[in-house]
C-alpha cells in the first residue's frame, strides 16, 4: 500500500462559522487529521507486521479516511438545508421521510458512547441505514460504505459547544453538503 497524503479542506477554515469555528477547523484538520495521516504512514513504514502495527495502521488510516468524508460532507451554512433529488428519494425510501432520518441520525450522534461517529451507511444493495462507529477502526461494515458521517469526538465540537453534544448535532444540519452525499450514493 502506498503512503496517503493530506487532503486540504475544500473550503476556508472559517467557512463553516458560526456552526463550527475557524479555531476548531484549524485544530481538527491541521492537528487531528494530519496526525492520523502521519500515523498511518508511519505504520506502513514499519518492517514488522504484528498485531499492534496492524491495529495502529487500522486506527490511523480509517481515522484519516473518516475525516476526509466528514470534511467533504460539510459546506457553508444554508437556511432550510435539506437534501433534494436522488438523496431525498433514497432517504424517503429507507426512512419514510427526511424528518425520520434526521431524528434517527441525530439520536445516533448524541448517544455515541465516548468517542466516535454517527454514520449513514449504504450497503451493496443500495439500502441506507444509520449506525454508530466507536473510534474508527472499522471503515466498512459488511460491504457497506459511509456516505454521511458526523464526528462526535470531543475535538470536533468542545471549544464551541463545551459538553453540549446535542446542540452541536442540531447546528450541524445547517452545514451538511448534500451534493457530496449525492456523489457518494451508488
Amino acid at each position: 500500500m502506498n503512503k496517503i497524503n493530506v487532503i486540504p479542506l475544500p473550503y476556508a477554515y472559517e467557512a463553516l462559522e458560526p456552526v463550527i469555528s475557524k479555531q476548531i477547523m484549524e485544530l481538527h484538520h491541521d492537528k487531528h487529521y494530519v496526525a492520523y495521516v502521519n500515523g498511518a504512514n508511519a505504520a506502513l513504514e514499519r518492517p514488522e507486521k504484528n498485531r499492534e502495527s496492524i491495529r495502529d495502521f487500522s486506527f490511523n488510516y480509517n481515522g484519516a479516511k473518516m475525516h476526509e468524508v466528514f470534511f467533504a460532507n460539510m459546506r457553508p451554512a444554508r437556511e432550510n438545508n435539506r437534501p433534494e433529488g436522488k438523496v431525498l428519494e433514497a432517504i424517503n425510501k429507507n426512512f419514510s421521510s427526511f424528518e425520520n432520518f434526521q431524528k434517527e441520525f441525530s439520536q445516533a450522534a448524541v448517544t455515541v458512547e465516548g468517542s466516535g461517529w454517527a454514520v449513514l451507511w449504504q450497503n451493496e444493495e443500495g439500502e441506507l441505514f444509520v449506525g454508530q462507529l466507536e473510534k474508527h477502526n472499522l471503515l466498512a461494515l459488511n460491504g457497506a460504505k459511509p456516505i454521511l458521517v458526523l464526528d462526535v469526538w470531543e475535538h470536533a465540537y468542545y471549544l464551541d459547544y463545551l459538553n453540549d453534544r446535542k446542540k452541536y448535532v442540531e447546528e450541524w444540519w445547517q452545514i451538511v453538503n448534500w451534493d457530496d452525499v449525492g456523489k457518494r450514493l451508488n
